[in-house]
Parts: structure tokens; sequence; C-alpha cells
């Protein structure tokens, strides 16, 4: 028997053999069937690689070579704010690149790039599977895939983009040298400040010259690359500082694990603060703080990248009013700057700064903000920062989540409502909470027995302290989360009892869409700036226009608590409140003051039906960025929520909203205010309080506010002189068609015997301010002077309190115990 005869014969016996299996079993493929099947397809894919890899060829370098300007318009679609977008680039050869900055970026980006072919098949696996298996997003691309995108094809996130990409790779890393691939990515590699390119980067970071990068600084650029905006310590958030900081040290391990330096070099090796930003042409003014609010919601909300839009090319239209924003610029001119004299008092007026926002609450559109003065001069938009402590104005979050807990309070175990009484003594310790915890009150007063409604005109820490404990700090937390304050800011602990009078340190456009929401009756919209993007010169090739988000409320409180908390707020822009500055505005208005530990912040948050606005004030050195205290600012011995905050604001809103119709709240409270309004559906106003009603000791004249208890929020004081407040402005007039601010309100008290919260006046040309506004030569007030509220107005040197407000001498108490993360009230 021939040897293919003895194949034949083996083959038709398999043959046999399978025709007498099942057919089930004669469907199944063999292995030799499925061999086969594997090695055509491999020898197919492979074919087709060959043929595109040869078809394929090395496009021209992209456009972005040559980007355009980006275009910012106001929200009229006609005016504009700024042109940005120019690329800052200088191309540098290799060799004017220090060895350290290149092997920090291959350590930071592609460890295998000398031993590569262009693609990294291992990496993208690894990177891959990190990403399904919930290690977060990673990419596996290379030093030359990511020059290629950059150099040759554009930003989209397409799978034809991918294979082109892989193609034209393995084509570049045959046809370039190893250097020449590293400087084109270099070169084109976009680090945040606008700065495209090593050399601009080395510049904008440093001030200096590629050539004179230091390893820990070429360690920090090449940190930059994975988010450049994101990294910049000078602009970060606290989190996003840490994940810089995190990736810097990332890139000098590997430096370590490739060779380049050794484990002493390492461990001596010291971050690098980089310069402050520089300010972009054509940025001067409040266009730069314009800017980059837009810039900072494109980039956030995923809509476009930080690469792709510093690239250019885009027709921004914004939603910011060009009235309301050079009303703003003008309110903290007249309000604040011009009290302020640098010359005669260089220790406390210098470096004093603002951050403010203000909100439409029916839309969530950013109408408005302040960020600083002129961006040329100060390139910080402190309107977006999240370092500063925002104080009692928290508190509205606390009562909120009190009345929607549905849990009883600690004084008498029924549930909350605003005319809950709590024990007002300063210096009270917390029951039930989580860490030990005593606040003082302002000035040491104490209330005793005050009803939550009381206890929010008068910003009783003692109080609030209790009530967020009894409403569930987790609760507390969540309920500050829906209405608009972001998860991961510092200081929103339900761990630390603190957390219940302001450690929470969201940015001042936050916190405004916290009060919109209020004012929206519990309808929240996260703030939005951006209304429209196009392209500027739209052509073949260019980036798709993404969509913008469609803009939706969510519901944060039911309308009921909502309107509850509003209804509270606005006795405390009353004559006895701690923002009666703000009734020079004239209109139904509901607002909180805030005032923190060592007066290192004040703030007032505020709202009519129209506008939601925050204004905060603090003091920052310009070298070391640490707080300073406000003490002594424009001649004050203390500065309160309820000054130079509540004055800017009632001027702002006062510009903004003159020769508007006059809007009430029209609010529908739940039982849990317990408060008739006159003119209600249901319910009768009484003509007169009780007669068991009885006042509480009362704080001095001229704008008190409340403050947190720890952690730089605590205890904050009276200014030593009368709060400054706007010129009274004309009310509305009350003809035809106008109407009427909100009914006036009296108070039906219950049992046991409260304090009776003044009567809303109708606002009234006549109505005399809550403060007089001293004289631009600050005469002192002689002592003795009666304020137009009846009481003593306070002399520039520190007031005493009240008689019988504070504890007499030798009355015992516990001694205050802080939140241990968190200093003593100051």
């Amino acid at each position: 028997m021939t040897l293919s005869t003895g194949r034949r014969a083996r083959r038709a016996a398999r043959r046999e053999a399978r025709r007498a299996l099942p057919l089930r079993r004669r469907l199944l493929p063999t292995w030799r069937m499925c061999l086969g099947a594997v090695l055509g397809i491999l020898l197919t894919a492979v074919g087709a690689f060959a043929v595109l890899y040869v078809i394929v060829p090395l496009p021209d370098p992209n456009a972005q070579a040559v980007a355009q300007s980006n275009v910012y318009l106001y929200a009229d679609g006609v005016t504009e704010i700024a042109r940005t977008g120019a690329v800052n680039r200088t191309d540098v050869d290799i060799e004017r690149i220090p060895v350290s900055t290149r092997q920090a970026v291959v350590s930071a980006e592609d460890r295998t790039f000398y031993q590569n072919r262009g693609i990294d098949l291992k990496g993208m696996v690894r990177a891959g599977w990190n990403t399904l298996t919930g290690q977060g997003m990673q990419g596996g691309s290379t030093i030359t895939q990511q020059y290629v995108k950059n150099y040759y094809l554009t930003q989209s996130r397409t799978i034809e983009r991918k294979g082109r990409e892989l193609l034209i790779a393995l084509k570049v890393d045959q046809q370039r040298d190893k250097n020449e691939i590293l400087a084109g990515y270099l070169n084109t590699s976009y680090f945040g400040r606008g700065a495209y390119g090593i050399q601009s980067a080395a510049r904008a970071y440093y001030g200096v010259d590629v050539s004179e990068l230091t390893l820990p600084q070429s360690a920090y650029l090449a940190a930059l690359l994975q988010a450049p905006s994101a990294y910049d310590v000078k602009t970060a958030t606290p989190a996003n500082r840490e994940r810089a900081l995190a990736r810097w040290q990332y890139t000098l391990d590997g430096m370590v694990q490739l060779g380049f330096i050794s484990a002493t070099e390492r461990a001596d090796t010291a971050f690098p603060d980089p310069i402050d930003p520089q300010p972009a042409t054509g940025l001067a003014g409040q266009a730069g703080y314009l800017v980059g609010v837009a810039d900072d919601y494109l980039v956030t909300n995923r809509i476009l990248d930080s690469a792709t839009l510093r690239a250019g090319g885009w027709r921004i239209t914004t939603t910011f009013d060009q009235d309301k924003q050079d009303a703003f610029a003008r309110a903290v001119h007249d309000d604040l700057t011009e009290e302020l004299d640098p010359a005669a008092r260089p220790a406390t007026d210098t470096d004093v700064r603002v951050a403010g926002a203000s909100v439409e609450p029916a839309t969530g559109r950013v109408v408005a903000v302040y960020g600083g003065p002129d961006y040329a001069k100060q390139p910080y938009n402190d309107a977006l920062r999240q370092d500063n402590q925002i104080g009692s104005t928290f508190k509205p979050i606390d009562l909120a989540a009190g009345l929607s807990s549905h849990r009883g309070s600690s004084s008498d175990g029924l549930p909350i409502s605003t005319e809950t009484h709590y024990d007002g003594t300063s210096e009270r310790p917390v029951t039930d909470a989580p860490t030990p915890y005593a606040p003082p009150n302002e000035d040491d007063i104490d209330y005793g027995s005050i009803t939550l409604r009381q206890a929010m005109v008068k910003s009783v820490n003692s109080v609030y302290a209790q009530e967020g404990v009894d409403a569930g700090l987790a609760h507390v937390r969540e309920t500050a989360v829906r209405l608009g304050i972001p998860a991961d800011v510092p200081g929103l602990d339900p761990a630390n009892t603190s957390m219940t009078l302001g450690t929470a340190t969201p940015s001042a456009l936050d916190l405004a869409g916290v009060y919109a929401a209020l004012a929206n009756h519990g309808e929240a919209h996260r703030p939005w700036s951006v209304a429209k993007l196009e392209r500027v010169n739209p052509g073949p090739g260019q980036l798709d226009v993404p969509d913008l988000p469609e803009q939706s409320s969510t519901t944060a409180l039911d309308r009921g608590t909502a309107d509850a908390v509003t209804d509270v707020l606005r006795d405390v822009i009353g004559p006895r409140g701690t923002g009666a500055a703000a009734l020079d505005l004239g209109r139904p208005a509901a607002g909180k003051t805030g005032t923190t530990d060592a007066n290192l912040s004040a703030w007032f948050a505020g709202y009519t039906p129209e506008l939601a606005t925050t204004v905060g004030l603090f003091r920052e050195n310009p070298k070391t960025h640490a707080k300073e205290p406000l003490a002594g600012t424009a001649g004050y011995a203390r500065i309160n929520g309820g000054a130079f905050p509540t004055r800017i604001w009632t001027s702002y809103m006062g510009d903004v909203l003159d020769g508007t119709v006059v809007r009430s709240f029209e609010l529908q409270p739940t039982e849990a205010t317990k408060w008739p309004v006159v003119g209600g559906p249901s319910t009768t106003a009484p003509t007169s309080a009780s007669p068991s009603a009885t006042p509480a000791p009362s704080p001095p004249a001229g704008g008190t506010t409340g403050s947190t208890g720890t952690g730089g929020t605590g205890g904050a004081p009276v200014p030593a002189a009368p709060a400054p407040t706007a010129p009274r402005r004309p009310t509305a007039s009350t003809g035809p068609g106008t109407t009427l601010p909100d009914p006036v309100i009296t108070i039906v008290t219950p049992e046991p015997p409260t304090l009776v919260p003044p009567t809303r006046p109708e606002p009234t040309q006549s109505q005399p301010s809550p403060t007089a506004r001293p004289t631009s030569t600050r005469p002192t007030t002689e002592p003795g002077t009666t304020s137009p509220t009846g009481t003593p107005e306070p002399t520039r040197s520190p007031a005493p309190p009240p008689t019988g407000a504070t504890k007499p001498p030798g009355t015992s108490r516990p001694p205050a115990t802080a939140d241990p993360a968190t200093p003593p009230p100051g």
C-alpha cells in the first residue's frame, strides 16, 4: 500500500466514523475545522492589515497647527466678551529639551516607549481590563499614538479614528527616529494655561526656558499631560490638587523603576511649586472671569475637553447679562473698594477679595459673577474657588433638613417645625453628637428658650448645632447635596458635628445655586453658563459640534418645606435680623448672613423671586495664599456678613431690579411653619401678638451675623461700628399693574411663651435705614446715640453686649469643646 493510498484510507475511515455519530454530534466542528477557520481569519486579517498599511499614507498635519481664536459672547449673542484660543506654542529641537524632561514624560506617559513599535498591545489590553474592573477609565495609547492624534488626526473618539491612529503610529515608528517622535509629541501636547508645547509650558508654569527645567519641574509638567487644567495646583480644587500630587509622585516612581534616577535622588526631590497663572491677552477686566466660568462649565460637563477647547475655533454664547455684570462690578467698587484705604491701613485694607455669583432661580442661568477686580491683575477666579467656609449661610440647609426629616427634636420629641423651641444658651453642649461640640453664640449671648425661626433671625449657633444633629447629620448632608453643594467639597462631613454651622467650602456659584433652589420652591437647577456652542468657520474635517446638556430641574425639597425656609429667611431681612441692611432693597427678599472663626470670611446669600445672589468677602496673602482676618478692614474692628457683603448684595440687586415689577414669593409653606399669612387662603391674621409673648435679649444694632463654631467658622463677632448700608432706594410705585410686596406677617405665639419676631414692614420710601452708614471721614458715633431701630449705635471700638444678654460674673458653664478636626471659635 502506497503512502497516498494509506492517507485516503484513513480519511475515509474518519468520515465513516463521523457518519456513525449522532446528528447532534456531527453538527459540531472538529478541532481541525476550528483550527483551519482560525488560521483563515488570521491570514485574512494580516492580509487586510498589510494592504491598509500600504495604502494609508501619512496625512498632512491637522489644522490645530494654525488654530483659530474662541469667541465668547454675552447672552444677547452679539456683544463680544473676549477672544481667546490662539495657540501659544514655540517648537524646540530635542537637543534643547533636558534629558530629565524627556525621561519624566516617558515615565509618566509610556514606559515602554523605547521598546515598543508605535503601539503597545499589552498596554491596551491592560487599560481595557482596568477600566472594565472599575479601576477608572484608562488609556492604553503610546506616546507615538498620542503624537499621531495631536499632529495628524483629531481628538474625536470614533473607531475609524482609532484604527487610523494605530496604522499611522506603526508607520511613523518605522519611518521616524524615537527622539524625533518624542520631540513632536512634546511640541504638540497641551499642558494647561493656554500653553501648547513644552517650551510654552516651561514659561507658563516656571517662567524659564525649557533648557532650564529641573528634574522636579520636569516631573510636574509630565504629570500635567494627563489632565492639564484640572492638575494646575494653583487653581485646582482640593481634590484635584491631591490627584496632581499623586500623579507627580507616580512619575518620579516610574523614573526610579526605569533606572533614570536613583531611589536616593527620588527621596530628596521636593515638589516644585509653580508660579501664579499669568493673564492671557485680551482677558483684562471682568472678561477673564466670565471666560473662566464658561470654560469650566464646558470642561466639567465633558462637552469639550481642555485641549479641544484651547485649540480654538469655537463661538460660545454665554448666559451672562452685560448690564448685570457691570452692576456687580460697580457695586463692589462703590460699596467696598471706595471704603478701603491701603495707604492709611496697609495691614488691613490690602488683599481684600470678593467672590460673587447671581443665578436665575427659575432657569439656573448664571447671569453674572464676580471673580475679582481685573483678570489682568488678579488671574484667579474667586467666584469658582472652593476653599472658603460659608459659615451660617449653611443654617437654612439645617432647617430644611429638619423640616423634611420627620424626626423629633431633642427638646420636646415632636416633629421639627419652624416654631420648635430650643435652648439658646451659649456654649451649650450638643447632645447625641458624633463629636463633642459646644459652640458659643455671637458675643456669648444667652437666648434662653427660642424658636428655630427666631434663632435663624439672630443666627444662634447653639440652637442650629443641636437642630442639625436632631435632623440627622447624614440627612443634612444629603439635603445640602440635593440643593447644589458639591458632594466632594471639604467640610461636608457628617462625622463632624461642626458641619451644621458651615464648615463646607462650596464656591460662590455653588452657593448661589443652593439659594436659587430655595427661591424656586425647592426645584433645583445646576447653574449653567453656556447657551450656545458653534464652530467659528465650519468646514470639511472639522469636529462635530457636541450637543449642550438639556437644562431641567430636580426636586431637591418639596415645595412646602422650601417655602417654609423662605418664610423664615424673610425675617432675617428685618429690623432686628442679621440681614437688616438688605431692607434698603425695598422689595420682598429673603437671605442669610454668615461669618466664620477669626473673621476669616463673611457672606451674604439672598434672593428675590427673580434672582438669587451670593457675596463672599475674605482676605488672602498674595504670595502664600494663606487666609488673613478681615478684622480692621475699612477701619472696622470686625466685618460680619451683615456689613459689606449685605451692602454689596443690596446695591447690586437694587440696580438690576430697578424698574421691574415688584413680585411676591407666593409661598405655600407646610403646616410646619405654623404661622398664619395675611391674605392666605384659609387663615385670618390676628391684629396683635399674644400678650404672653416676651422679647428675647438682642445683640447690638448694626447687623449681627451668626457663625459656625469650629474650624475657622465660629463665634463671629459684631462689627465695632455700624454695619455699612447702601443708600436707600425709592420703592416701586403702587400704581395700576404693580404687584404689592409680601403681606405683613404677625405672630400667634403658642405655649410656652416665645419671642415676638418683628412684623415685616411694607417697604416705603420713608422707612428708616436699619443702620447708619458712616461718612467718608468716618466720624465716631457719640455714646448714647440711638439708631433708627431704637438700639444704641456702637462706636468703632468694640462695644459690650447688651445688658443682661451675657452671663453675670461668676456664672459657670462647662468648657466649650469643639470638633477635634477644627480649632475652637475665634
